[in-house]
């Protein structure tokens, strides 16, 4: 039995190696998603699902200090809110910037589009220079997805994406992601114009459909990059 199990650890052995060559040759946010990839957790499933009509939206409570037709967008959680009437709001779930990324403070929807075009910013194409030039809007690997909500005079978006599992996750260089489902219904539903208030102020306690409705008193803090 000890003679059996010696010969099979020897045998092992050289896989693990290899196995520890591959892993240590890939950037170090892959690690985990490699070994997910091994055990069978990968995001392959995901990738193969039809998302088209996957939506998050609810309808809940919120606070009654912010006016009727205002976007908050909730980095704390990972919540949009847009209120469609006084202390209510249409809630959906969004991938976040990563933490370096994230900031705060007031803007508005300066455009609007339908099959937006993407152009990769200097920034991103100096993390990743294999990205396009551009890429046209209705491509599948747009990463902007059906519909984009352009924010002020910045680069920040609140858009759709060609990888819906990411959502809910913090995925993104400063813009905010949408299921495709969601940003098409949020699209119809936003005038040009329309207030938007980033912030890292927590709704949960009050944005709950189990809750009824009532006023918060938390307080939004002027703009930072955090």
């Amino acid at each position: 039995m000890a003679g059996y199990s010696l010969r099979s650890i020897n045998r092992i052995i050289p896989v693990l190696g290899v196995m520890a060559i591959l892993v240590a040759s890939l950037p170090q946010t892959a690690h985990a998603g490699f070994f997910r990839m091994l055990l069978g957790g990968g995001n392959g499933g995901q990738q193969q699902r039809d998302w088209t009509h996957v939506t998050s939206r609810q309808i809940v409570p919120f606070s009654g200090k912010y006016e009727t037709g205002t976007l908050i967008v909730s980095f704390a959680d990972r919540q949009l809110y847009f209120v469609h009437k006084p202390g209510q709001a249409y809630s959906y779930l969004i991938g976040t910037p990563v933490l370096e990324e994230k900031w705060s403070g007031e803007s508005w929807v300066s455009d609007k589009r339908v099959d937006p075009r993407w152009v990769p910013t200097p920034d991103m194409r100096a993390k990743d220079p294999s990205l396009p030039l551009a890429m046209p809007g209705g491509h599948p690997r747009n990463p902007l997805g059906p519909r984009a909500l352009y924010l002020g005079e910045t680069l920040y978006r609140i858009h759709g994406t060609d990888a819906p599992w990411t959502v809910g996750n913090e995925v993104s260089n400063g813009c905010v992601r949408l299921y495709n489902a969601d940003i098409i219904d949020l699209y119809n539903r936003v005038p040009k114009g329309a207030k938007v208030v980033v912030t890292w102020e927590n709704f949960h306690k009050v944005a709950s459909p189990r809750r009824r409705i009532r006023q918060s008193s938390l307080e939004f803090q002027p703009f930072q990059r955090q």
